[in-house]
């Protein structure tokens, strides 16, 4: 997996690889912004563990919501209504919108002000497949983070097919 950055910005786009392997970084990547160890992410303090098991009240996750393909401007609003309200639990407040290709137009115009103004205790997590779904001004206030692609899953058939060879 790719190492994390040394200094953290305050928002990402991460592309590439699978959902699974995004999802997994951007794990990591909350990990370190809420982790209290000494070198983050520790994997071990309350708050890591907290966020790998999804309930650390400061890591917000921003999905479709459910039976809905898009994230609708009134979830964008929402998050950033919930923006100004402090952390709960530490130093930062970590928003994960994945996939952030689902933001429909105006949610994307609603989240632009809140990556250009948010608060210094903000950092936001976008996780697409396909970024160029994403406003230019969106992809412009994040940095973007490229996981590698992960080789194609073997062919079951293939596998049994070598295995009565062998």
């Amino acid at each position: 997996m790719n190492p994390l950055p040394q200094t953290l910005s305050h928002a990402y786009l991460v592309t590439g690889g699978s959902q699974a392997s995004r999802g997994a970084y951007a794990l990591r990547l909350a990990q370190a912004y809420l982790c209290q160890g000494e070198r983050p992410p520790c994997g071990v303090c309350l708050p890591c563990r907290k966020a790998a098991a999804g309930v650390h009240p400061d890591l917000i996750r921003l999905t479709p919501e459910e039976g809905k393909r898009e994230i609708g401007v009134d979830q964008a609003r929402a998050l950033r209504a919930d923006l100004y309200v402090r952390p709960n639990e530490g130093r930062r407040k970590v928003y994960l919108i994945d996939p952030a290709d689902a933001l429909n137009p105006p949610a994307q115009s609603a989240l632009l002000k809140s990556l250009e103004e948010g608060p210094a205790y903000a950092a936001f997590l976008l996780l697409s497949g396909q970024p160029g779904l994403l406003l230019d001004t969106i992809r412009s206030r994040c940095e973007q983070l490229t996981l590698p692609p992960e080789e194609e899953p073997a062919d079951p058939q293939q596998l049994q097919k070598g295995a009565r060879l062998a």
